[in-house]
């Protein structure tokens, strides 16, 4: 790539893109951080970052953090699977998007590395892994931010095919680990499931993947990505029983046994989506993830690892790395409910 130059790092308070701006600094890079004002910080103290003020959504703020960026990486989302106002995930995940692709157009930028996500692709119906091959359409997303993230998806491509948009796009799979602050709905399970408060389990699986494994991906796909290209970023896939025994094992306690139908979860999770209405708190159950655990979203990184060059960890170690920082950071305690 010719050197270290300027990177502007979207979301980079965010689970994925602290992972992200974390791994450019240890490599050398400048890396300015387009972070919105009260976004919290404290997880990427000590690390040598400028940062702009500003929002996706803003295209002034995003003009201005662009001023002198050779490197974008666009990892910011809204990645929430209820809101009580769902226009506000497309209004980040796609409008933002699009703003974000634009003025790195109009900046010159030399190559933009985009944040998808493997909600744009197809799981295969047998439970085998899927690959990047087969893609969704926004119709067939379920729920706001699978739809959003396969809108946001199509319209890269688009800008790629038609404005020669620099752009190689990435789909992390399903990330774990450390900082993962606000958390995620994976690392709520994780701090759940640790805290002893999963009896159960409904069939499905996951792929996991540690978030530092990710943020090299993305390094990997501005140094050897094709544009237009994508590459799953992902690790081994995980049956959620498997998932829970695991996190339970280290933690000392025991494993779920009981096997929740998913008939039974959804008056649970309409009951949760009616309490959050009234408190604004996202529910840990949630109608659309009850209707994505019909499917086993697994994946392969087969292409990313052959074309980038990256190889992910074994899942107990990211989640070994997960449950540390939790209890450091304190999500463990009762004190601390989530």
């Amino acid at each position: 790539m010719g050197g270290k130059a300027q990177a502007l790092v979207t979301g980079a308070t965010g689970f994925v893109g602290s992972a992200v701006a974390r791994k450019l600094v240890l490599a050398g890079f400048p890396v300015r951080a387009l972070v919105r004002a009260g976004s919290p910080r404290f997880h990427l103290d000590g690390l040598d970052l400028e940062f702009a003020a500003g929002d996706i959504r803003n295209a002034t703020s995003v003009r201005q953090a662009m001023a002198g960026v050779r490197y974008v990486f666009h990892v910011a989302a809204d990645y929430r699977l209820w809101a009580r106002d769902r226009r506000e995930i497309f209004a980040t995940n796609v409008e933002g998007t699009r703003i974000v692709m634009q003025e790195a157009m109009r900046a010159g930028v030399e190559r933009i590395v985009y944040t998808s996500s493997v909600a744009t692709l197809a799981p295969r119906t047998d439970g085998s892994a899927a690959d990047e091959t087969v893609s969704l359409s926004p119709t067939q997303g379920i729920g706001a931010y699978k739809r959003s993230k396969i809108a946001a998806e199509r319209l890269v491509e688009a800008m790629i095919a038609k404005d020669a948009l620099p752009a190689v796009i990435v789909n992390p799979s399903t990330p774990i680990g450390p900082r993962d602050v606000k958390p995620t709905p994976t690392g709520r399970i994780i701090v759940e499931a640790a805290r002893g408060r999963m009896p159960g389990f409904l069939n499905t699986g996951l792929n996991l993947v540690h978030v530092d494994d990710v943020a090299e991906g993305h390094l990997a796909a501005l140094e050897r990505g094709t544009v237009g290209e994508r590459y799953i970023l992902g690790g081994e896939n995980v049956p959620l029983a498997d998932m829970l025994a695991e996190i339970a094992r280290q933690i000392g306690r025991r494993p779920p046994r009981l096997r929740i139908p998913r008939a039974v979860v959804f008056p649970v999770a309409y009951a949760a989506e009616m309490r959050a209405w009234l408190t604004g708190r996202e529910p840990f159950t949630t109608v659309d993830g009850v209707r994505m655990a019909a499917h086993h979203m697994f994946f392969t990184a087969a292409k990313a690892e052959r074309d980038l060059g990256v190889c992910a960890r074994p899942y107990r170690e990211a989640l070994a790395d997960a449950i540390a920082w939790f209890r450091a950071a304190g999500y463990l305690d009762d004190t601390r409910l989530r």
